[in-house]
């Protein structure tokens, strides 16, 4: 996605408004948790006991406390590139973390960081899970790199993200004469591209369509921006639609009432990839491993 206008996004506004989003996200996250929950589920199927686990893009922290109960001997790390989002999940578990760690493993480390220059060493990780980070991404390839390199070998990238389809009657309801008013999301396939060229192996994807329902338009904006999540194209409109503009918006949404409620579209795309044997060495030069025969020593 490098150089493409179509996902180029602000991000030194991104970091402000993650910032000023830290104390009010978690009273609207029932996306982000109900998609956290069936990542969870999916590790039902996966044989994994990771010894470290990055929880990248980890916001306040509420997933690090359920990787903690499927994998309570595992050492936790959470990074974010918001510093208030860090500072809530600090002071949420503080004293608690304090009172569980007597004479048990201590609470999750945490660490402010951008995704693309992750401050962990090589093969420092049993599992990075990110859940709803790299749509925020305007290309994903640098991260899926790093996330390669910390990863140990054989260990697993775990993640979610949203697709084109997100906020899709908001989108076709918005004035697009004045630049983009939702911002793009990148599609499956061109993650998966993105993984491969990473170094992953072996990825698998799914997608569905998730639908949360709202009073009325004010509804769904408000929970954009008490979580974070407005619009932060670098062609987003500077200016105002004016009332006209918000108004045909209302009554264009309001064709989509069902039952009372207007619908919002998440298209969320669940994924996870594995770090393999490498293949070359950093400088290009081919590995060759000798496997003994079968009744050998």
């Amino acid at each position: 996605m490098a150089g493409d206008a179509d996902f180029a996004l602000d991000r030194k506004l991104l970091i402000r408004r993650f910032g000023r989003a830290a104390a009010s996200c978690d009273e609207v996250a029932m996306l982000a948790r109900e998609v956290a929950r069936r990542m969870d589920e999916r590790l039902d199927y996966i044989r994994i006991e990771p010894k470290r686990i990055l929880d990248l893009g980890c916001g306040t922290g509420t997933d690090l406390d359920g990787l903690g109960r499927r994998f309570p001997a595992a050492q936790r790390v959470g990074a974010d590139f918001a510093l208030p989002m860090l500072a809530r999940a600090r002071g949420a578990r503080g004293l608690l973390d304090r009172l569980r760690a007597l004479g048990k493993p201590q609470g999750p480390a945490l660490a402010c960081a951008d995704a693309a220059a992750l401050p962990f060493a090589r093969a420092s990780m049993s599992l990075v899970w990110s859940n709803l980070m790299l749509n925020w991404l305007a290309d994903p390839l640098p991260a899926l790199r790093e996330v390669h390199r910390v990863l140990e070998v054989d260990g697993m990238l775990m993640f979610s993200t949203l697709g084109p389809d997100t906020l899709r009657e908001l989108r076709a309801a918005l004035p697009a004469t004045q630049g983009e008013r939702v911002h793009r999301f990148i599609d499956m396939h061109d993650l998966g591209d993105a993984l491969v060229q990473a170094g992953f192996s072996d990825p698998v994807m799914d997608m569905e369509v998730l639908t949360l329902t709202y009073a009325d338009l004010d509804e769904l904006l408000r929970d954009l921006r008490l979580s974070g999540c407005t619009n932060a194209s670098v062609a987003r409109p500077r200016g105002l639609s004016g009332k006209g503009g918000w108004e045909a918006a209302r009554q264009t949404l309001e064709a989509l009432r069902r039952d009372g409620r207007l619908p919002a579209t998440f298209e969320v795309v669940q994924g996870h990839a594995w770090k393999a044997q490498p293949k070359t060495t950093e400088d290009g030069r081919a590995i060759v491993r000798f496997q003994p025969r079968p009744g050998k020593g």
